[in-house]
């Protein structure tokens, strides 16, 4: 794996990490098979990284009863991982930010080339 392709990983990873952070602090409660749903990924690969996250001690597991019958469990973020949350969102923005930047620069470019082609002498437009 070359530099450019471990970084792209590198950054769709963080941005799973960002998205799952964001839904486990509105919803503690929700099950893994739900968080992989809403988050477009594997169960088992939301596990895994919802294990990392545990790891880092970003995130960590309560008991909690639904019913009488049944437990589940509460993704809780730490306060570590609100920090880390925090940290990575403004990360997560700028780079979006960035990328906006770039994509309307090309917008313009395009723009212009296609009003210049519009424009070229013997065009029976």
């Amino acid at each position: 794996m070359n530099a450019g392709e471990w970084g792209r990983k590198h950054v769709a990873s963080e941005d799973l990490q960002i998205e799952i952070l964001r839904r486990l602090a509105d919803s503690p409660e929700v099950s893994q098979r739900e968080l992989a749903r809403q988050t477009g990924v594997s169960l088992g690969k939301l596990n895994y990284v919802l294990r990392a996250l545990i790891d880092k001690g970003w995130v960590k597991i309560g008991n909690f009863s639904r019913n009488p019958d049944k437990l589940a469990y509460a993704y809780l973020l730490t306060p570590r991982g609100i920090e880390a949350k925090a940290r990575l969102t403004r990360q997560f923005l700028a780079r979006k930010m960035q990328e906006y930047d770039r994509l309307r620069a090309e917008i313009a470019r395009l723009q212009a080339e296609v009003e210049g082609q519009q424009r070229e002498p013997g065009d029976s437009r």
